[in-house]
């Protein structure tokens, strides 16, 4: 008999609830979309001295909001309508220089996108640095009604969640949701629907332990800090933290500030350090990457596991985030989020620990400001405690998939695609029933 451990992503309790199921999937009608058909483009972004591939690149179709950002292994899939013949589609990956291609000279398949290390002179760290971190990170925060979006906004984003066994996939869930998204400055939570979704668990790898993540959607959208900022900063305070300027460095050929931050040593509690990515021009947060310092295993222990046996003791050894923001006509809004935990899974008794991970992230792939005032009833809002594995119905409907931009999957999510497809092909011969 297997048993449950339930997994929440961010340490911000008040938020999740208690584990829900049978909540079923709204399939209500995401916001509108052309409905026309579409043209693809494949390929991959790499360093162009190391030819090292370079995962999270951002690839945009300019002055548009269609976008995705290539996976792990730097391959990208962007679909464009196809009544969009001319066009440019812009490069961009944090520390190296920005690349525009016409859109007509992109293949349908097999583009190599190199892109060179963007270099800073010395001069510009040395008069730019700021005297003050502090005071310029409570700066950009302080702006955000002023340089992020201040509108009522639908988004479209494509939401993954992973779960393995040291290397090995044993649950693998995709989503398209749509995110009601309120103005930065507005005090009302972002509410989200589900579209559609698809998963596959493979319990086999799991032992006598299931783990599930709970809040799915929500653990992606809570790391955009801009609007979120007392689930890091709490109650919007910075007076916990340290920050230092560490370096210079360029994002679509912006010059950028990177701010270090950590927790005052005096303060036990498991609060966050990384580093904030911050526009010299606009004074605007344009990336962040952090961790959780995890001092107390005990501690962190509980932020975390909703419910587990009695004789199994879990504590997280890793919990990293990374949140990304884009600009249009003069505003910033949210773009990409990702989340990576890995646990421990001590059975007491068992002499070697158990090795888990799990990743989750979010791409903001269109959206368009909520003119209308549309908003959703609360039958069809995703609810905050929602487990997507338990929302999902497997990989049956592949041609849905097709109008929506997608992460590219990597080779071992994409491997493991595969195989559940092999299950579901030959369980349809059969007559057998996939679970």
């Amino acid at each position: 008999m297997k048993t449950k451990i339930v997994y929440s992503m961010k340490h911000w309790v008040f938020v999740l609830g208690l584990v829900l199921t049978g909540l079923g999937v709204q399939h209500a009608k995401a916001f509108q979309q052309d409905q026309e058909r579409f043209s693809e483009y494949k390929g991959e972004i790499f360093d162009a001295n190391t030819k090292k591939p370079l995962a999270l690149a951002s690839i945009a179709l300019a002055n548009s909001n269609i976008s995705t950002v290539s996976n792990a292994d730097g391959e990208f899939l962007l679909k464009i309508p196809a009544s969009t013949t001319e066009g440019k589609i812009v490069i961009a990956f944090l520390g190296y220089e920005s690349k525009t291609i016409p859109l007509n000279e992109l293949k349908e398949n097999g583009n190599k996108i190199p892109l060179k290390v963007s270099f800073t002179q010395l001069s510009s760290v040395n008069i730019n640095a700021p005297k003050d971190a502090e005071k310029l990170v409570r700066e950009v925060f302080s702006r955000r009604g002023e340089k992020y979006t201040d509108n009522n906004t639908v988004m479209t984003a494509f939401y993954r969640e992973t779960i393995k066994k040291r290397r090995k996939n044993v649950s693998l869930s995709e989503a398209v949701v749509n995110i009601y998204k309120t103005p930065y400055t507005s005090n009302r939570n972002d509410a989200m629907k589900l579209f559609k979704a698809r998963k596959s668990t493979d319990y086999s790898k799991l032992d006598t332990v299931a783990l599930k993540l709970q809040g799915g959607p929500f653990n992606t959208l809570y790391v955009d800090i801009m609007k979120y900022t007392d689930f890091i900063f709490v109650d919007g305070s910075v007076d916990n933290y340290v920050f230092n300027f560490e370096r210079s460095t360029y994002i679509n050929d912006r010059l950028i500030y990177v701010i270090s931050f950590s927790q005052l040593p005096s303060i036990r509690d498991p609060l966050y350090q990384g580093e904030l990515f911050i526009d010299f021009e606009n004074k605007t947060l344009t990336s962040a990457i952090y961790q959780l310092n995890i001092t107390d295993r005990n501690l962190a222990s509980k932020l975390f596991v909703r419910k587990k046996p009695a004789r199994v003791d879990v504590w997280p050894t890793e919990v990293a985030y990374r949140v990304d923001y884009r600009e249009k006509d003069g505003k910033w809004y949210y773009s990409y989020s990702n989340v990576l935990m890995e646990f421990k899974v001590n059975w007491k008794g068992k002499l070697f620990n158990s090795v888990y991970s799990m990743s989750a992230e979010m791409a903001i792939t269109d959206w368009k400001k909520n003119t209308s005032g549309e908003s959703l009833k609360n039958k069809e809002k995703i609810r905050r405690s929602i487990i997507l594995t338990d929302e999902a119905i497997g990989f049956a409907d592949p041609d849905f998939w097709g109008e929506y931009n997608i992460i590219e999957p990597e080779k071992s999510i994409e491997s493991a695609i595969k195989k559940i497809q092999r299950q579901l092909r030959r369980a349809n011969r059969s007559g057998a029933t996939v679970p």
